[in-house]
């Protein structure tokens, strides 16, 4: 299974290739690869692993839905293959300012909240890891948008239940913790 994982590991790095960290130097492959080692950390299910590497794969890059099936269908048995594109597809953002130009962010974040809602327990388990990591230090590093961006992850949150209890609440506690380390920061009405 390592080999795998490294060859899918591989596969989103390339696909990221050229992109950062938003607030870092960093490679934007840090990213999906601290997804994948929260999720690691909470589940020993490998389609979860495998998803979360490839979480931003489809919404952020030229990386098409026909490419990545080719790719994991050559990389994983058919059942996994099948089951990690349906997690890839189920968490790619569908309410996006491109395909719905006449809606403010505020109307499309709630869609995307709602659909996240219903979306399998494991992508659920994938989005409280994207969240966690996505929410760690954003009071320090955009405070000026890191309330918006902290009030949707809670709405988010609040549709979504079905994945890993544990998890789900260590996201709930890096959101609260980083809306708290706000408030002290700057006098934002934080709700």
């Amino acid at each position: 299974m390592e080999d795998k994982l490294d060859t899918i590991r591989a596969f989103a790095a390339k696909a990221h290739n050229g992109q950062k960290r938003r607030y870092s130097p960093d490679p934007y492959i840090i990213h999906p690869e601290s997804v994948m080692n929260i999720c690691a950390a909470y589940s020993t299910d490998a389609c979860i692993w495998y998803a979360a590497l490839l979480h931003d794969v489809l919404e952020d890059t030229p990386v098409t839905l026909e490419k990545l099936q080719s790719f994991l269908e050559s990389t994983l048995e058919p059942a996994d293959a099948e089951r990690t594109i349906g997690l890839v597809v189920e968490l790619t953002d569908v309410f996006t300012k491109a395909n719905f130009p006449q809606w403010n962010r505020q109307k499309r974040r709630l869609k995307e909240a709602e659909r996240l809602g219903r979306a399998s327990a494991a992508a659920q388990t994938i989005k409280y890891a994207d969240i966690l990591d996505n929410c760690k230090g954003i009071a320090q590093y955009d405070p000026d948008f890191g309330p918006v961006f902290l009030r949707e992850c809670e709405m988010i949150l609040d549709h979504m239940k079905k994945g890993m209890p544990a998890l789900y609440q260590n996201a709930r506690d890096v959101v609260k913790r980083e809306k708290t380390t706000l408030k002290k920061d700057k006098d934002y009405p934080v709700v």
